[in-house]
């Protein structure tokens, strides 16, 4: 892939990639490892809570349908296309589908906290995998939007993502690392936020520092960028739900 050489030679080659949990000093790298003390798994817990109750007129659980273990992998692998869709979806979007198709419920709105606990809690079964996006075709072209999206300048500073995480990772801003951008925490708990949230939101995050307008939600653009971060990140290790500063 063109774009996977072109990254490998601005950080100096695969093997130099970098998460966000090797910039992060000793102590927040503690929080994340102690499970006792990570926030991120009081979302976990009501997550499976969540996970196994049942919901909407069909009056079925997550957990009627999904062996317990079955998830493992299955957030390291998103986005992509599920059965019978024109469009890859990511994880929160998978989400939705079942509960929507087979629960027969509404959607969960984005950035909810239930679809932040479902999401933290599926991440979860695929920590210490290795991110694997999958060996589809059609992902192709969506990968290669993603990377012009974030190759691609924009708004009143006329910056781009590549800017900041290709040609100045590991440099200090505010006080803290400059990452790669590798996505290899979501959902992730932020202390900025003091709360979860999903790769969306530091997406928009980042366009609204760039003095951009973010787009929407559900927009396919963030679809295109979380597939082209996956991909540039084959092969990490998911440490998710994360701690960040």
């Amino acid at each position: 892939m063109v774009f996977l050489a072109s990254f490998a030679a601005a950080q100096g080659g695969a093997e130099d990639r970098r998460s966000g949990y090797q910039d992060m000093g000793a102590a927040l790298q503690k929080m994340q490892d102690d499970d006792t003390a990570n926030p991120a798994m009081l979302f976990v817990q009501a997550g499976e809570a969540l996970w196994k109750q049942k919901a909407g007129a069909s009056d079925k659980a997550c957990a009627d349908c999904h062996a317990a273990g079955s998830m493992k992998g299955v957030a390291a692998r998103y986005p992509a296309f599920t059965p019978g869709s024109d469009r890859p979806v990511d994880l929160d979007g998978r989400i939705n589908l079942c509960r929507t198709t087979q629960q027969k419920a509404p959607a969960f709105g984005p950035e909810s906290q239930e679809l932040l606990q479902l999401s933290a809690y599926l991440a979860l079964q695929s920590r210490g995998l290795p991110i694997a996006p999958p060996d589809d075709a059609r992902l192709t072209p969506v990968r290669a939007e993603g990377e012009q999206l974030f190759k691609g300048r924009q708004g009143q500073l006329n910056l781009s993502c590549a800017d900041c995480h290709d040609d100045n990772a590991g440099k200090s801003l505010g006080g803290a690392t400059i990452p790669q951008a590798h996505p290899t925490g979501y959902p992730i708990y932020r202390l900025e936020w003091q709360t979860l949230g999903s790769l969306k939101r530091r997406l928009r995050n980042c366009m609204i520092g760039m003095r951009a307008e973010p787009f929407a939600y559900d927009a396919p653009e963030y679809v295109a960028l979380e597939a082209y971060l996956m991909q540039r990140a084959k092969g990490m290790t998911m440490d998710a739900p994360a701690v960040r500063p």
